[in-house]
């Protein structure tokens, strides 16, 4: 199968294959796994970050920021097609006592302007309205079709909401591929974000894994965290051996991905009755509009999978994207499928 559905679900390679099975291990909730250790701190390097935090997963990253900078009652604002938003079960409501003030960003990258953010804030309200409490931003903008939020703009708001004492919460989740397409180091991307996290196990490969960063004092709290929502890990060394080849040679070649999604975008604005903006198609992730077609994302989505394909469709909108797993005459295939299914 050609699987576009996600770029979580790449295999490990052979080279983090054998770092797994060679990896030195020990007992993580002892902080005493070196292989972790080493994990954490050149994350705490790459990001110019005090500190670092390996997670199992990005959504218990991005939850556990959430919980250390808010109080129960508070609102956290987002765009309203934020993950943390909607793909994280309401987590944020379950685990910290805050509701979420979804704002819709009108501009085609996704990505909240100050004014827009300013207009979903509540400071110095009278005392019946929940205060805002913090701020999340994405980058890469995953339902936006994977576009980039530049350090320039991430500053901007940085500076603003530290202005009103707000704290502010990066889920980069593909924060690398943000880099390559800006070429921009990732601690430029996020260097006044208070925390951040970003993903091993999407475009960089890893079977499984996030990382967390912020203050030593931030990550300190983290690290209690994590253990109470039960990712107390133990000998997980055998991960941060993949997640360390993930940091360090995933990034240069997520070029490749980006140019086969610009490769599937090209193809897709070619058929009859899709529609899609390629100024969009940033990074790797593709999102067509099929409304025009007379056919909808599931039965389109459920003709790809007879072929071999599979991809999600979202309303009107089938989403795909390439990964290091997705080779240049995958999406040529896959192009030669949509057009035999939709044209």
């Amino acid at each position: 199968m050609i699987d576009l559905r996600s770029d979580t679900v790449t295999k490990p390679t052979a080279e983090m294959r054998s770092a797994m099975a060679a990896a030195e291990v020990g007992d993580d909730v002892f902080g005493e796994d070196p292989t972790v250790n080493r994990l954490q701190d050149r994350a705490a390097e790459v990001f110019e970050k005090e500190a670092a935090l390996f997670v199992p997963t990005g959504s218990m990253g991005n939850e556990i920021a959430v919980k250390l900078h808010t109080e129960p009652g508070q609102e956290i604002v987002i765009e309203d097609r934020g993950h943390i938003f909607n793909y994280e079960l309401g987590a944020a409501a379950v685990i910290s006592g805050v509701t979420i003030r979804p704002v819709r960003s009108e501009n085609r990258t996704g990505h909240l302007t100050w004014n827009e953010i300013e207009s979903g804030l509540h400071i110095g309200q009278p005392y019946y309205v929940a205060p805002t409490g913090l701020i999340c931003l994405e980058n890469t903008h995953n339902f936006a079709g994977g576009s980039v939020m530049t350090a320039e703009h991430c500053a901007e708001i940085c500076k603003r909401a530290h202005d009103l004492d707000l704290p502010v919460h990066m889920d980069g989740a593909r924060i690398f591929n943000a880099s390559v397409t800006s070429k921009t180091p990732v601690a430029d991307l996020t260097w006044h974000c208070d925390s951040v996290m970003f993903t091993l196990s999407k475009g960089l490969g890893a079977p499984a894994g996030s990382i967390l960063l912020g203050t030593k004092v931030f990550i300190e709290k983290a690290r209690v965290l994590r253990k109470r929502l039960g990712g107390g890990m133990r000998q997980i060394g055998v991960l941060a051996a993949a997640g360390l080849i993930a940091l360090e040679e995933g990034p240069k070649r997520l070029l490749e991905d980006h140019e086969n999604a610009r490769r599937l975008g090209y193809g897709a604005a070619n058929l009859s009755g899709v529609s899609i903006n390629l100024d969009t198609v940033a990074t790797n992730i593709v999102i067509f509009d099929i409304a025009r077609t007379r056919k909808d994302s599931g039965e389109i989505c459920s003709e790809l999978k007879e072929r071999g394909i599979l991809a999600i469709g979202f309303g009107n909108s089938i989403r795909m994207v390439t990964h290091c797993d997705v080779s240049k005459p995958d999406i040529d295939k896959t192009i030669e499928a949509l057009t035999q299914i939709i044209d």
